[in-house]
């Protein structure tokens, strides 16, 4: 059907010939008598066009125009009347309709004008959604980094698009949070959310637990099992550390995703497959791939859509806000009377990389909340490492030509600091230093000979 229209006419026997008419051309047309009852549909249901005549016994329809125009300005409504003048138009325009009619009009032309209507009803809402998601808090990821802002901004530009996501990012970015994210903010947010760690379980048990099995289908399998694919129903499956994924089970996920088709563990009959797969990886998964131990062919049928998490480091006083969250909530918890963070405590917590990311420095608060003896957190309640945290610079010019170095040290020890910034993968250095892998891995060999 095109679109719900109701039609609102005291002449029964033109209400019946338009929803005769208008029915054979693909609308949806509901017929209502009274004005007054129509507006009661108009509050409880949704349609997505209004006709209505003007000269009515109960309230005439310049009058309804004005009532929908108030109650439902999202609704368009065309005003019919046989009374055809400048007068009862400029009236029903000045009341919010959307067009005018006179009569006698032919069926096709009423059409015409409705189509019209129902494309403006649509890109209204259309609009109205996309603002609505514009601003729709990601509260999940929390920060007002720059780095944290395109991080939202493309969580909600992703969760509209059905295909596979692969999340990247360092262990404690939020992987997982981003991906429920991703869920929450898409159509299936009202279906299931099932996550699955594959490092997590050994091959035979990971191999059920992701397609299933028939009863008998092995020892111990007293009972049949859907598995998460099939759990996962029209919703989310999230599979974290996706590169730890047997070589033996990536061409029956690869099968999966390309035909969306699941076959149990013991059994010889399909079952269609309708969940969002979102993976994350901590690995460089191109290296992985290149290394033999991950399917290039999967590696493309999950990196549809990728998102990389940006490490705690780069997010620059993140950390702070994120810090004042973990105290509040961990001393909520606990009862103790610490409220706030001490310049000292601060300025170490600022200038430390986190290669634990969000999560180490969750554990961090929790541990100096449990420690401090007073109102705020001070230095000495820190981790030791965080404590005496020395951050290493690139020297690259000097006055001194007693400190100058020769180019290809610069270009080593640049290569390393980048290193040290991205956690150590190798494709994200690539692209900050604007080589392709192989180049770096030269360079890299390079300078581990030079070192040896």
């Amino acid at each position: 059907m095109k679109g719900r229209v109701l039609v609102v006419d005291d002449d029964p026997q033109m209400g019946e010939l338009l929803r005769e008419r208008l029915s054979r051309r693909g609308f949806d047309v509901r017929i209502d008598a009274s004005p007054e009852e129509a507006l009661r549909k108009i509050e409880a249901e949704d349609f997505d066009v209004i006709v209505t005549d003007v000269r009515m016994r109960e309230l005439d329809g310049i009058a309804l125009c004005e009532r929908v125009t108030l109650n439902r300005p999202d609704v368009p409504v065309i005003v019919i009347t046989a009374f055809g003048s400048l007068e009862t138009a400029v009236a029903a325009i000045r009341a919010g309709a959307f067009d005018f009619l006179a009569k006698p009009f032919e069926v096709e032309e009423l059409a015409f004008r409705l189509d019209r209507a129902l494309r403006h009803h649509r890109l209204t809402e259309e609009v109205k959604r996309l603002r609505a998601e514009a601003h729709e808090p990601v509260e999940e990821l929390v920060g007002d980094s720059p780095a944290m802002r395109s991080l939202r901004e493309l969580v909600a530009r992703v969760a509209r698009a059905d295909v596979p996501v692969l999340i990247t990012g360092e262990t404690g970015t939020g992987k997982e949070l981003v991906a429920r994210a991703i869920h929450r903010l898409g159509a299936a947010a009202g279906e299931p959310f099932v996550a699955l760690n594959c490092a997590a379980l050994p091959e035979p048990l990971l191999e059920s637990e992701l397609f299933g099995h028939e009863r008998g289908a092995f020892t111990d399998a007293r009972a049949s099992r859907r598995g998460l694919l099939l759990e996962a129903a029209h919703g989310t499956l999230f599979l974290d550390e996706i590169a730890e994924l047997p070589l033996a089970l990536q061409p029956k996920l690869l099968r999966v995703l390309q035909e969306r088709c699941v076959r149990p563990l013991g059994s010889n009959e399909e079952r269609s497959f309708a969940a969002r797969v979102i993976a994350a990886t901590n690995r460089d998964l191109e290296a992985v791939v290149e290394e033999g131990r991950f399917r290039e062919d999967l590696f493309f049928r999950l990196d549809v859509l990728r998102i990389d998490v940006p490490p705690l480091r780069a997010r620059g006083s993140d950390a702070l806000g994120l810090a004042q969250r973990f105290l509040g909530a961990c001393a909520a918890r606990t009862g103790k009377p610490v409220v706030g963070i001490s310049r000292g405590a601060a300025d170490k917590l600022l200038a430390y990389t986190w290669p634990g990311n969000v999560r180490e420095l969750q554990n961090a608060i929790e541990r100096a909340v449990a420690l401090t003896q007073h109102d705020q957190i001070l230095v000495d309640d820190l981790p030791e490492r965080v404590r005496d945290y020395r951050q290493g610079h690139v020297l690259v010019a000097s006055e001194d030509p007693q400190e100058l170095v020769p180019l290809e040290t610069v270009e080593q020890r640049y290569i390393a600091r980048v290193l040290e910034a991205v956690g150590g993968n190798k494709t994200l250095a690539a692209r900050v230093l604007g080589l392709d892998r192989k180049t770096l891995y030269r360079k890299l060999e390079r300078l581990e000979r030079t070192r040896g």
